[in-house]
């Protein structure tokens, strides 16, 4: 039996979520009214309840992102939203805090939040005794750690593929609430980890000035769909619930494309949703927000995961400037530009710059304005390419449902019999009076027509099957009524056969919680709440501290990266390199300092403040 693979896509809103669906998605993530890990990207119930009910037509599901952490006060808010989400039709839910797991919630699905740390077998495997449906990786897995993990589980695995990157492990990022009282985990990052940074070593030496040594790029890992899906993950993740439409448009699109290659060569797989996507233009990740492109550390580390110049969204590289005098520009490209379109360039203080193409004529580039400080040499990006925006506005995607329609007649009139392709079936009969036609074929004809236009509907006619004991005449107008009915009988027939995941029981309520630090778990589990320490203390931990939120660790810990700053700047001590600077190595931005110290054994990077 093939396996559904799902591609889940971010909805910031009811219009992205819906953009989504339409676009190729299997399933959407969303944030609930509070308590999301964006706390700008909440939405109503009823915008929530409209999504599910647009998803379920499509057999697609709908996440709910309630995966920040809470306090006593906030439990039983968060306990009455999940029943109240669950009423709304939602599919599952994301969480960070386990103190959900000790409250009376309804059988809805559970998915361990990224912001859990999955970074081990041990920790997926908890989570998996705990009856939790789905753990989301740690972005930093490689596909050797996300095979292990397959071996020794059998939860659903959820990785993403695409998008925006943090620094640190999910959940173990503490700068923020450090630096500015905004906590990651309670979803109000002040994204300190996207400025630029001074570094200096141990004397005052500056290293690197004004550089953003902790922004990363992008992830984008298009190439390696397949390499996932047979490592073991069943959910492909795009990430950007902070993203505008036009991106989750093009990325849900291209990588739906990528999946439909993937499956019509490998019948091991099939789709998780049903319906058929038509797309009125052609998907392009580079035409939509990026900082650059790193596939992370799927396949092991590289010095060109970071973009030490600029964390702003740097576009498509289209050329290089052979000439600049005044506001004409002579560039060597063989990318087709318009006019209108938007460029920009790092300039000579590492700054990206950008200006609006006025004029185009072959190589030669005309603006409205002079340009300052642009040389023969200098790297031209597109960060906004106005043909593409005109493609993608609007409606840029049809799914249809694909559907086998019967017109047979009865003793007392006819009948209409939509099958859809998940083999949904209903029937809807029309008393009628019947008028004989001598047209023969032609009138059969004429009926399967009138009937294959189901264009108002979210159905396409597979086929149209007529049979009648004679050639009947049926005005148009009837029949378009009758099509229209039995087509609204299906949409109903299609969300009453949707079946919702439920949550699993634990078999054994007494397993033990992998802690590194033994039988003390420190600010590094996130516990602001006393539902949560119950939660540890029944699963082995007899020591729980309290949330750096609730109580901050003078000289903490405030980031624990996979990245490293010695690795791309080319001193790895592993790889023999020796640092020609005395440690340790500091990022000074203002008031702001921060040691670096290295972990050469696990090869891990720790900011402290």
């Amino acid at each position: 039996m093939a396996t559904p693979i799902e591609l889940l896509s971010p909805a910031k809103d009811l219009e992205c979520g819906v953009a989504a669906i339409n676009h190729g998605a299997d399933a959407v993530y969303i944030g609930a009214p509070q308590f999301s890990a964006r706390v700008n990207a909440g939405n109503s119930l009823s915008d929530i309840e409209k999504l599910c009910h647009y998803a379920h037509l499509y057999h697609a599901h709908v996440h709910i992102a309630l995966n920040t952490i809470l306090t006593d006060e906030e439990l039983e808010l968060a306990r009455q939203l999940v029943f109240r989400l669950y009423e709304a039709g939602a599919d599952a839910l994301i969480i960070q805090d386990v103190g959900l797991l000790q409250l009376d919630l309804p059988p809805i699905a559970i998915h361990a939040s990224t912001q859990t740390d999955n970074r081990t077998v041990e920790k997926v495997r908890f989570w998996e005794e705990c009856g939790l449906q789905r753990a989301i990786l740690a972005r930093e897995l490689s596909l050797e750690e996300i095979r292990e993990i397959r071996r020794q589980t059998s939860i659903e695995l959820e990785a993403f593929v695409h998008g925006a990157l943090c620094v640190s492990y999910s959940g173990q990022c503490y700068m923020s609430e450090a630096c500015a009282g905004r906590s990651a985990n309670r979803g109000a990052c002040a994204q300190f980890c996207r400025l630029p940074y001074d570094l200096t070593d141990a004397q005052g030496k500056v290293i690197r000035k004004h550089s953003h040594l902790l922004s990363l790029k992008d992830m984008n890992r298009s190439s390696s769909i397949a390499e996932l899906i047979d490592a073991g993950i069943t959910s492909l993740k795009i990430e950007g619930r902070l993203k505008n439409i036009d991106y989750v448009k093009n990325i849900t699109a291209h990588y739906r494309l990528l999946l439909d290659q993937l499956m019509g060569s490998d019948s091991r797989y099939t789709h998780a949703s049903s319906g058929k996507v038509a797309l009125a233009f052609t998907p392009n990740p580079t035409k939509t927000f990026n900082r650059g492109s790193t596939d992370y550390f799927l396949h092991g580390r590289t010095p060109t995961m970071v973009n030490p110049d600029t964390p702003k969204s740097i576009g498509e590289p289209v050329g290089m400037i052979l000439s600049a005098k005044g506001n004409t520009l002579e560039i060597n490209t063989s990318i087709p530009l318009h006019n209108g379109d938007g460029l920009g360039f790092i300039d000579t203080q590492g700054e990206l710059c950008g200006f609006r193409v006025n004029k185009v004529e072959n190589q030669k580039i005309t603006t409205l304005e002079p340009l300052q400080n642009l040389k023969p040499g200098t790297l031209l990006y597109r960060n906004y390419d106005i043909e593409f925006d005109r493609r993608i506005q609007g409606e840029s995607a049809v799914r249809r449902i694909l559907t086998d329609i019967l017109f047979t007649d009865t003793p007392d009139g006819f009948s209409l019999t939509f099958t859809d392709e998940d083999g949904c079936s209903v029937t809807r009969t029309f008393p009628s009076e019947k008028q004989s036609s001598r047209k023969g074929e032609a009138i059969l004809e004429s009926l399967k027509r009138s009937l294959s236009k189901l264009g108002e509907t979210q159905f396409e006619a597979r086929q149209v099957v007529i049979r009648t004991t004679e050639p009947y005449f049926i005005p148009n107008s009837v029949l378009n009524e009758w099509r229209r009915e039995t087509a609204t009988l299906l949409e109903e027939k299609r969300r009453e056969c949707h079946v919702r995941p439920s949550r699993k029981g634990h078999d054994h309520p007494d397993f033990k919680f992998p802690c590194p630090t033994g039988d003390t778990l420190t600010y590094l589990g996130n516990v602001l709440n006393t539902r949560a320490v119950q939660f540890y203390k029944q699963h082995g931990i007899r020591q729980v501290l309290p949330a750096f939120e609730k109580e901050p660790v003078k000289d903490a810990v405030v980031m624990r990266c996979k990245h490293c700053i010695r690795y791309t700047l080319g001193y790895c001590s592993r790889e023999g390199k020796r640092l020609p600077f005395e440690e340790p190595l500091y990022l000074q931005n203002g008031t702001n300092k921060f040691r670096l110290d290295f972990d050469c054994v696990r090869c891990e990077m720790t900011v402290t403040r």
